[in-house]
């Protein structure tokens, strides 16, 4: 048996001692150590609330204010452009459009395709949005169509779920009622380019463009773009987290653009662009007394409607590429010689240095020579002995070259310069071109070669009757014209005459530059007036202007469009239509107090009377007498196969405006 012990017996119990000090000092140092880490924790979260909450309070107040909210730009209504009688020539219409947003897309030709199915979207819109994409940012909203029908409307508004970054807005676009009529003058909108884009953010208004998506590109449009384009107001709007609208918190209107009022008389300007017809030229019409631009003729012309939402590729290569350049504005750009139509200017600057009298007599027995070479006369000129007055009815070209040698180039330079020739006339919308009026100065800078540029005695005599490197543009002629009817006092062409505040209809008339008295001698200006008088009392202008209520003042004129050559003689019906020589004619009216002073080419039409002075004859009967051509008359002036009016003129105030299309 087993003997049963006492427990625990048999085993030896060990006990532990701890050293309770010990364990005592490692707790407090751990309740230490994570006290200083909490402290720590709560330092760093108090410096954190107090950085927030004090030095970057007004920084987050209004990032989370902009998460809440959205400032939205009002893009003010472009304001309209008016002649000087108050027919608007440019206005805007609101019409609905299908942009794009190609950043929101799941893939832009998809969505184009998908959108396809639902409202119509033609090639002509893929490629006018392709060149949108490239010329924009991708964030940019775009738009694939415009002028949506309400049922267009309605059938995306019913699909819009499937087209993320679609949406319809509906937008101010420009109109131009009159579609090609004085286009070159009012110019066009068009969207803001790269470049332009670039000038708006370093200049001042880059806050008043935002959200604009047009500017001015051309003519009144382009050179008054600040006075048009208004002041753009701001929207503060409540979004949701989705980014939506909920409700306006505020708002600060926009302030529309000024009414900009244009000194020609549209119906003027109409009737001059018709009796051009298919042809090409141009007329402008000053008040002698003022500088206003009556008219502002280029033709041909182009649809400033095309350019607004963007020219497609085809419409852009006919206007581009055509032979009859219509972009060309060729009153302001476009330089022509004067031909004949110089030929009193001439006669003024004998008057003034003293070079010759009104009574000086010159032989003209139908050429002149000079260094061997010939200088001859067109085979109707009648010659024999001529005075001044003769010379300029009866258009002496010998009077004229025997006075080019008399004064030399630099003489004639020196008094061209302050009638205008050969420089910008500052005339209110840009792009104007200078022109050449030779000297001697001028050669030696404008050619590289030494051998070109010695000035030839030659050359010279070409000048005085309006040839050789003479090169001017119509408004500088109807300037310098206009000079001249106004007794030697110049001035500034203005096509802009007043601005109207959109909201509080204040007129504000824009005041002209002071004029510039040249210091003519009125007495020689009288004897130039007169001779201009007979070119159509008895001159070259005799049949255009027979039976007219007034009398005006003129001179007719021929210019070369290439040079012949030696021995070479012009013939017209054995040349091209764009080697022929242009039809000038230089007037004013009535002859004792000009109201009205113009100059008119008429390019590759030959004899000045011919096409270009019954142009003028009609403009003066329409703003002296309120005559307008009978359909009968204007048919043929249009061709130039017209003279005096034809039929009974009608009264142009009884004429129907707008004119049907």
């Amino acid at each position: 048996m087993r003997a049963l012990g006492r427990p625990g017996g048999t085993r030896a119990h060990m006990t532990e001692l701890r050293n309770v000090q010990v364990d005592l000092a490692r707790f407090r140092t751990r309740v230490f150590v994570v006290s200083l880490v909490v402290l720590c924790c709560f330092v760093l979260l108090a410096a954190r609330l107090v950085y927030l909450q004090i030095v970057r309070h007004d920084d987050l107040r209004a990032q989370a204010e902009s998460n809440r909210t959205s400032i939205v730009p009002i893009v003010p209504n472009r304001g309209l452009i008016e002649d000087r009688n108050g027919v608007v020539l440019a206005t805007n219409y609101s019409a609905y459009t299908l942009e794009v947003t190609p950043s929101k897309t799941g893939g832009v030709e998809q969505t184009i395709d998908d959108l396809a199915s639902v409202i119509d979207i033609t090639p002509r819109d893929r490629r006018r949005f392709k060149k949108l994409m490239e010329e924009s940012k991708n964030f940019e909203s775009l738009p694939i169509r415009t002028r949506l029908t309400d049922a267009e409307v309605a059938r995306f508004a019913a699909q819009r779920f499937r087209f993320p970054g679609v949406e319809i807005k509906a937008r101010l676009f420009r109109s131009y009622p009159y579609g090609e009529l004085a286009s070159h003058v009012i110019g066009y909108i068009g969207r803001i380019n790269h470049a332009e884009k670039e000038k708006i953010e370093d200049s001042d208004d880059q806050a008043n463009y935002r959200g604009t998506e047009y500017i001015g590109k051309l003519g009144v449009e382009q050179s008054f773009e600040q006075m048009l384009h208004g002041v753009t107001g701001v929207e503060r709007i409540e979004t949701s987290a989705g980014g939506r609208a909920v409700r306006k918190l505020a708002s600060n209107p926009s302030t529309p653009g000024n009414v900009v009022v244009l000194s020609i008389d549209i119906k003027l300007q109409k009737l001059i662009e018709d009796m051009f017809g298919t042809r090409r030229g141009a007329l402008v019409a000053l008040d002698p007394k003022t500088g206003e631009v009556l008219a502002f003729v280029s033709k041909p012309t182009f649809d400033s409607n095309l350019f607004v939402e963007g020219i497609d590729q085809e419409n852009w290569q006919m206007l581009n590429e055509s032979i009859d350049k219509p972009l060309l504005n060729r009153a302001l750009r476009g330089t022509y010689p004067p031909g004949s139509t110089y030929k009193p200017f001439m006669a003024l600057a004998a008057l003034e240095t003293g070079t010759r009298t009104p009574q000086t007599l010159i032989n003209d027995p139908g050429f002149y020579m000079f260094g061997g070479n010939r200088f001859g006369s067109p085979e109707n000129e009648r010659g024999g002995i001529m005075d001044m007055r003769r010379a300029i009815v009866e258009s002496s070209n010998v009077y004229f070259y025997s006075l080019a040698n008399e004064l030399g180039v630099d003489t004639m330079h020196d008094f061209m310069k302050p009638l205008g020739f050969g420089q910008h006339t500052g005339i209110d919308i840009q792009g104007e071109v200078r022109g050449v009026l030779p000297s001697q100065e001028w050669k030696r800078k404008y050619y590289k070669r030494p051998e070109q540029q010695k000035w030839y005695a030659g050359e010279t005599i070409s000048l005085g009757i309006g040839q050789g490197y003479n090169s001017f543009t119509m408004l500088q002629i109807a300037q310098a014209v206009s000079i001249l009817a106004n007794n030697g006092v110049k001035h500034k062409p203005q096509l802009v005459i007043a601005t109207q505040d959109a909201t509080t209809r204040v007129r504000t008339p824009v005041p002209p530059e002071p004029p510039v008295d040249l210091g003519f001698k009125p007495e020689n200006v009288a004897v130039i007036r007169n001779a201009m008088v007979g070119v159509t009392q008895g001159g070259t202008g005799t049949r255009v202007f027979a039976g007219a209520g007034y009398q005006s003042g003129g001179k007719t004129g021929t210019a070369q469009a290439v040079s012949l050559g030696k021995n070479q003689k012009y013939n017209a019906s054995s040349m091209e239509e764009h080697q022929r020589d242009h039809s000038l004619y230089i007037a004013f009216a009535p002859a004792d107090d000009p109201k009205i002073a113009l100059a008119v080419i008429v390019e590759n039409a030959g004899f000045g009377a011919a096409s270009a002075a019954p142009i003028a004859r009609r403009a003066f009967d329409y703003w002296l007498l309120g005559q307008y051509p009978s359909e009968e008359d204007l048919a043929a002036v249009s061709k130039g196969q017209a003279t005096a009016p034809i039929g009974k003129p009608r009264v142009a105030a009884d004429l129907p405006w707008p004119p049907p299309r």
